[in-house]
């Protein structure tokens, strides 16, 4: 299975399988011996230690399904071979147990006790697959967790690959469409809409939320997949070769597996799902801890706002995010109402060289609006666009559709990570007049990502924002 699903997919199962088999342990010793029996084999007395003895039974089972490969990547990822490995782990359990018990001279443990533990051991295991692979299923269903793959080629090879994903719902990618190689390249009936021809791979990359590009095309096109593959790379997407992919692009990717098919990926980005998916949680929780120490703040501000201009407290404003997907902005108004009207007019004035907009004595800041940027204090807001998961805490800086559409090349990359309130730009660069500058920090972060990286540079902006040196 490929590596950033399974990573995710394969600590989820074993947290699952820890927590099942410990309930199931309670139920049953509880089924046994009564509600009053406290914590489980304490009634039997036959055990020395029964705590340490409930912990060795569950990390003997979690050891015993991870060495049967229930944690791995498997070639082929079916209900009927989950119930087979399941059983074979649980007859090799029992048989540990039985083993263990004899060794130890133990032979008191109620037999009734383990006949029941050891088939709901089984049901337990056998079902949280079940319900987490139809979770995974639903949540791409209804458009969570998803991500988007471009196909290139519109082949019998590229429809095969397409049909694969298509049937691996739990994956949660989706077929945006295919790009034709050429006027030959048809291979009948594709379930997804055929988008143009290679030579608008570009077009469709700036135009279509894409997180991944599956190259299908034949191998005799090994030139044009080379220049597929390192505009992708430039662009910050994943790049997936079904099938044994060209000896020099080996050195830069890894071979994973769906159903036994060989898939040479190539991440260009953060792709480590468990720091990532921690990443989230800190940005859950950290938002969430902010916006209620911060609620007091956040009320003075509103009623100052309120007082300073006409207008609403909040502004809302579309911004860039994760490859492409749009959504609003929210942040204190900072401006008097009208304000994105007359940015045409201050265009020529603009400080940095470069696609974004700065101008430290912009007319249109309010008396309020002046302390608020000052502070920082005017994008407190933005915890809500973190809490719904289009921001993080520390990204790259959220860029304005009109600055996306002049983007060169290279600066795409930095749209391969979400936007945050903070990041290495803003604590090494914010001052700096020149957008390359801005756009070189955030690839750097990109780069070189990962949680402390995050703290410290959450700790370099306190200082930062309590100085007043925004802009």
């Amino acid at each position: 299975m490929i590596r950033r699903y399974a990573a995710v997919l394969r600590w989820s199962l074993a947290l699952a399988d820890t927590a099942l088999a410990l309930l199931v342990v309670i139920g049953a010793t509880t089924l046994r011996f009564g509600q009053d029996s406290g914590w489980p084999l304490d009634e039997t007395r036959s055990l020395p230690d029964p705590k340490l003895a409930v912990t060795a039974f569950i990390a003997m089972w979690i050891a015993v399904l991870w060495l049967h490969g229930m944690y791995r990547s498997r070639a082929r990822w079916t209900i009927r071979s989950d119930v087979a490995t399941v059983l074979r782990a649980t007859l090799v359990q029992l048989v540990a147990t039985l083993s263990l018990l004899w060794i130890f001279k133990l032979p008191d443990v109620s037999r009734l006790l383990l006949g029941v533990v050891f088939p709901l051991l089984a049901l337990a295991a056998i079902g949280i697959r079940v319900v987490v692979r139809k979770i995974l299923v639903l949540a791409r269903d209804h458009g969570r967790n998803v991500r988007y793959l471009l196909v290139l080629g519109a082949g019998p090879r590229a429809k095969a690959f397409a049909d694969l994903i298509e049937g691996h719902a739990e994956l949660g990618l989706v077929i945006v469409g295919h790009l034709k190689a050429d006027a030959s390249d048809i291979g009948g009936a594709l379930n997804a809409p055929l988008l143009g021809m290679i030579d608008d791979l570009e077009q469709v990359l700036h135009t279509r939320i894409v997180d991944e590009v599956a190259i299908c095309l034949p191998f005799s096109m090994e030139e044009m997949i080379e220049q597929v593959a390192l505009l992708c790379e430039q662009e910050g997407k994943v790049v997936r070769i079904p099938v044994a992919p060209m000896g020099r692009l080996l050195s830069t990717g890894l071979v994973e597996s769906i159903d036994g098919v060989g898939v040479f990926s190539m991440a260009n980005g953060p792709d480590r799902a468990i720091g990532l998916a921690l990443k989230r949680v800190v940005d859950v929780v950290g938002a969430a801890v902010l916006m209620v120490v911060l609620a007091p703040v956040a009320a003075v501000l509103a009623v100052a706002i309120k007082l300073d201009s006409p207008g609403p407290v909040l502004f809302r404003q579309e911004r860039v995010g994760l490859h492409g997907r749009t959504f609003k902005v929210v942040k204190f108004r900072s401006m008097c109402s009208g304000a994105e009207e007359q940015q045409a007019e201050l265009q020529a004035h603009n400080e940095i060289n470069g696609h974004a907009f700065k101008l430290a004595d912009d007319p249109r800041i309010t008396r309020v609006g002046r302390f608020l940027r000052r502070s920082s204090l005017d994008e407190l807001p933005q915890l809500m666009n973190v809490l719904r998961g289009q921001m993080s805490l520390v990204g790259p800086r959220p860029p304005l559709p009109s600055e996306v559409a002049n983007y060169d090349t290279w600066h795409r990359r930095r749209l391969s990570m979400k936007p945050g309130m903070t990041g290495l730009w803003q604590v090494m660069s914010r001052r700096s007049p020149e957008f390359d500058h801005w756009v070189a920090q955030d690839l750097e972060y990109i780069d070189s990502w990962s949680l402390w990286l995050d703290f410290k540079i959450i700790a370099r902006t306190v200082p930062a924002v309590l100085s007043g040196t925004g802009r």
